[in-house]
């Protein structure tokens, strides 16, 4: 499995329903695993920022983490985006092959 990183920013009339903060996620990651069923989440976090959340999760390829960016994109964010993650020790064996 390959680790990803989504950064979600939520659009302004889904940031005002505040109260229904924890509903509105639950039908998200109910929609995700609904939809992906492979895709593993290590963290997730609300962000002060930019970004409204950042969620790490393990999914098998690109195509299913792009699945992932859409179901946020379809359930009220302004902007989402999943970014590949290569791990530190994965890295530093790439820079030795250079």
């Amino acid at each position: 499995m390959k680790t990803f990183i989504l950064m979600t920013k939520l659009s302004p009339e889904v940031s005002k329903q505040v109260r229904d903060r924890a509903k509105i996620g639950r039908a998200w990651l109910d929609q995700v695993k609904k939809k992906c069923p492979e895709v593993k989440f290590v963290a997730h976090y609300a962000l002060l920022g930019p970004y409204d959340f950042l969620d790490i999760y393990e999914a098998p390829d690109e195509e299913t983490a792009a699945k992932v960016s859409m179901i946020s994109l379809a359930n009220g964010a302004f902007e989402s985006q999943s970014w590949t993650a290569i791990p530190y020790k994965r890295f530093v064996e790439l820079t030795e092959e250079i």
